[in-house]
């Protein structure tokens, strides 16, 4: 893909398409904003590391990390979204464990309702994926990187989902259970 001179702080090289940070944030706006987005999100560790997925934002950073996962599409059960959300952006084949916590993120124009599950991995390639609500021009998924707790709690916690906030350890975020909310700059 061609890039142009535009250049993040994080040193992102935006897409030709996707000239400015404004176009890039009104196009996930356009997206997934001003709307209540009903999404499902898995955590799938291996031995103590777990799979994260490095999204462009609209937020004061240029990428987030999450778990992966995405919206759940009508006629589809939680348990079939996320095992195709999860095949989609990181290519793994995954089993649902047990549905774990609630979290609701709500910072204007984005409002989301997040089902997590504890997932493990039965087959597929850990590879990049797609976002398919997304162009292929203008795709937000960057990166699919295992990651140890150490290494997320030594970065900035703005990086990452605020479920790394509630609990520290593995242990620790299987055993989260009820309704989380975060809302603004909690």
């Amino acid at each position: 893909m061609e890039e142009i001179k535009a250049e993040g702080r994080t040193g992102y090289k935006f897409p030709i398409n996707c000239t400015n940070m404004e176009e890039h944030h009104q196009e996930i706006i356009n997206t997934y904003g001003n709307k209540i987005r009903v999404r499902v999100c898995g955590l799938l560790f291996r031995n103590s590391d777990i799979l994260l997925v490095k999204h462009l934002t609209i937020g004061k950073n240029i990428f987030f990390y999450a778990p992966p996962g995405g919206g759940i599409d009508f006629g589809e059960s939680a348990e079939e979204s996320l095992i195709r959300e999860f095949h989609e952006e990181t290519g793994l084949k995954v089993r649902i464990k047990s549905f774990l916590l609630t979290h609701e993120y709500l910072e204007p124009p984005l409002h989301a309702i997040e089902l997590f599950f504890e997932v493990e991995e039965i087959g597929g390639t850990l590879s990049l994926g797609k976002d398919p609500e997304m162009g292929l021009d203008n795709q937000i998924i960057k990166e699919v990187k295992f990651w140890s707790l150490l290494e997320i709690k030594k970065n900035d916690a703005g990086l990452f989902h605020n479920i790394f906030r509630l609990a520290k350890t593995k242990s620790e975020l299987l055993n989260l259970k009820g309704y989380f909310l975060h809302k603004g700059n909690d």
